[in-house]
């Protein structure tokens, strides 16, 4: 299969850079300040899905492959994508990252964090590779029966942007049962609070990366987060992450 991922036109991914322009970017933004995260249902049609985890197969796509369990992350597997992306994974990161920007800036401000991010994913990128973070984050994850990964966050150096995105590959009840996506946060003082997130074949979730601001009775404090998914009862679960930095 090719790395181009077409729509039924044959014009690479028309359709779904229209999609990402019809998001309602306002709500989403309201999401990610109340929750810290926002899913976006149907973003990819199953046709999409279908041709993604494809992908999974296609070795020369990919710069490295991990297995959780040798490394202490959980089970199952995944793999980075080498440069160049397939358009699928490059449309999702360029279209997406110029809508969430300016909460990323924002958020910047009410945590006093010294950085802003530009308007645009190649600068960024370019910001990124001039750091020595160089190496492509988005990836394919492929789980099975008694797979799950453990609660982390996906920082590779020293430029990471604010959030993120993951996209379910798979049809709950039909392909897997379990695993379902689970974000933690950890409040200062406080205990961790914990949220499973139901998602649909194609739905997409925009979510913190590592912190992000809260107003509270003092002002404005940092809460700190990490995601996962739980085990996997049965099937196979393949999920897109779209991570808008590189790595070094």
């Amino acid at each position: 299969m090719s790395a181009v991922l077409r729509e039924a036109d044959g014009t690479p991914h028309d359709a779904l850079v229209r999609r990402l322009d019809a998001i309602d970017w306002q709500n989403v933004h309201d999401d990610l300040n109340a929750h810290g995260y926002a899913v976006i249902p149907k973003l990819l049609d199953a046709t999409q899905c279908a041709s993604a985890i494809a992908l999974y197969d296609e070795a020369a796509l990919f710069r490295s492959r991990i297995v959780m369990a040798r490394h202490g992350y959980g089970r199952g597997e995944y793999q980075y994508f080498a440069y160049p992306l397939p358009d699928l994974v490059a449309t999702l990161r360029t279209g997406v990252y110029p809508h969430l920007a300016p909460l990323a800036n924002r958020w910047s401000q009410a945590m006093k964090i010294d950085v802003q991010y530009p308007a645009t994913h190649a600068d960024f990128v370019q910001r990124c590779h001039s750091a020595g973070q160089k190496r492509p984050t988005p990836l394919l994850l492929r789980y099975g029966a008694d797979d799950y990964n453990c609660l982390h966050q996906d920082l590779y150096g020293e430029h990471a942007f604010p959030l993120q995105l993951a996209v379910l590959l798979s049809k709950p009840e039909e392909d897997f049962t379990g695993g379902e996506f689970v974000l933690t946060e950890q409040r200062p003082r406080m205990q961790s609070v914990a949220e499973v997130v139901p998602l649909q074949q194609g739905d997409a979730i925009v979510f913190a990366v590592h912190h992000r601001p809260v107003n509270g009775s003092r002002g404005v404090y940092r809460v700190n987060l990490r995601h996962g998914v739980s085990r996997l009862r049965s099937g196979h679960r393949h999920t897109l992450g779209v991570i808008f930095h590189d790595a070094t």
